[in-house]
């Protein structure tokens, strides 16, 4: 069964930095798309950044320059790093990926930027 795991949320500053993780079982994310997307309460899912298997990362405008996509192979997870967090950055983080038409999401990680 194939299950992701976000990890790596809480509260923190303005300015602050978090790592969020995105931890696979069952699934080998170098071989997929790994994307991320967050949520604040009352807006829409809002696409952040996507690691595809052969490396290459793309983020979204409002992110760029500050949140950062990684992959460690050997441990199947994905990383998110996000630096000079701003309030507006607040929201539930999740990962997702995508195997045979198939896609799995994360149980989500909570973002609280305070300023």
């Amino acid at each position: 069964q194939v299950q992701l795991m976000e990890s790596g949320g809480g509260l923190v500053q303005v300015g602050g930095s978090l790592r969020l993780s995105c931890t696979a079982s069952s699934i080998v994310l170098s071989t997929n798309a790994v994307t991320w997307y967050r949520q604040a309460p009352g807006k829409e899912r809002e696409w952040v950044g996507v690691i595809v298997s052969g490396g290459v990362r793309k983020y979204a405008d409002s992110v760029k320059g500050r949140f950062a996509i990684s992959r460690d192979n050997d441990l199947n997870t994905v990383f998110l790093q996000m630096n000079s967090l701003k309030p507006e950055d607040t929201a539930m983080y999740y990962c997702k990926t995508s195997r045979r038409d198939r896609e799995y999401w994360g149980q989500g990680t909570q973002v609280t930027v305070s300023s």
